[in-house]
């Protein structure tokens, strides 16, 4: 309960229970929504905090069970917190722009990936000493881009368990892209945005940089759990099948020396009679 009031507090001295201008919302985020005040709805905060303990729960659940979460906030109150946030419990995250068919076309992705990683080691290697000032600033250039727009995603070799979006306005392609396969969504939306567009709707301001760094902060959270989950279950799983190795060595052994004297109570005994007679 100290946690859960803990989280309240947050939340509130964050103002993510502001919304927008009463002219400005969506009548979907009705349920969501605790009343009005200066023209300005008031987001209920009851609901905000049962859509982020749901949301914490099913990352918990992904992770343990071995996925990734991709985490996606290209407006600026969000960028900052990404990269400040998600790198601590190493998982991926989009900032400058979402690439259409970063998820639908993820081979084209890897092979920019590609090219990132061997535009690095030429600059490691001879920091573009065999070409000419033009191609370097060319190459340079590419390799600032790619870094840029995909730097967030370079470790991403899988589709992610789930995305994480702040204002789903403003990321339509990566959640179509995510529903279309079948990727969960959770998302920050603010009163003007559609709840339909969320698998997990955590109702909140998305204008508020303290706002969005608290979710971001509790999510990450949750990713760390799941962590933890994981190795757990791995090294119970190792411990297992390394005891069953041994019980099954055991037994072999002992079937072994089973067939042994099995062997010998077959064998006929010899015969001293022809001994003796010669």
């Amino acid at each position: 309960m100290a946690d859960a009031n803990s989280i309240v507090k947050d939340l509130i001295e964050s103002g993510i229970h502001f919304g927008q201008r009463t002219a400005n919302w969506n009548p979907k985020m009705g349920p969501y929504i605790y009343g009005k005040r200066n023209g300005i709805h008031i987001i209920d905060i009851k609901e905000t905090v049962k859509g982020l303990l749901l949301a914490k729960r099913y990352i918990a659940k992904t992770v343990a069970d071995g996925k990734d979460i991709c985490f996606v906030g290209t407006k600026r109150q969000a960028k900052g917190v990404l990269e400040t946030r998600v790198p601590d419990v190493k998982m991926h995250y989009v900032t400058e722009r979402w690439l259409g068919g970063t998820l639908t076309n993820f081979r084209t992705i890897r092979s920019r990936l590609k090219r990132l990683e061997e535009l690095e080691t030429v600059e490691r290697d001879s920091n573009y000493a065999s070409y000419s000032k033009k191609m370097e600033s060319q190459l340079r250039r590419e390799q600032a881009k790619i870094k840029r727009n995909l730097d967030g995603i370079r470790n991403m070799t899988d589709m992610p368990g789930a995305i994480v979006i702040v204002d789903v306005r403003k990321e339509v392609t990566a959640i179509n892209e995510a529903r279309k396969l079948g990727i969960k969504t959770i998302c920050l939306l603010d009163t003007d945005g559609d709840p339909d567009m969320a698998d997990i709707a955590i109702p909140g301001n998305d204008d508020s940089m303290r706002a969005i760094d608290v979710i971001i902060r509790e999510l990450c959270m949750a990713v760390a759990e799941g962590k933890q989950m994981r190795e757990m279950r791995q090294t119970s799983s190792g411990a297992a099948d390394g005891g069953s190795g041994d019980a099954a060595q055991r037994r072999s052994r002992r079937a072994q020396f089973r067939s042994d004297g099995a062997e010998d109570e077959r064998r006929p005994a010899t015969d001293p009679a022809p001994a003796q007679a010669q």
